[in-house]
């Protein structure tokens, strides 16, 4: 089973950028390539706040 629901990942977008975000399965994450974000989900929900994101490369 999905940690997120893939329908719910068409209509999410960052927040800092507006741009589109990819989902990480082995990260759990959703990727924003465009801020360099990675947003975390927990418990099949994604935090979207600038604050819980890890930056990266």
């Amino acid at each position: 089973m999905s940690a997120i629901d893939r329908k719910m990942l068409e209509y999410l977008i960052c927040p800092q950028t507006g741009g589109p975000l990819k989902y990480d399965a082995d990260s759990q994450e959703l990727v924003s390539k465009s801020a360099h974000l990675a947003y975390p989900i927990r418990d099949g929900i994604p935090i979207m706040l600038f604050g819980e994101a890890r930056e990266i490369e």
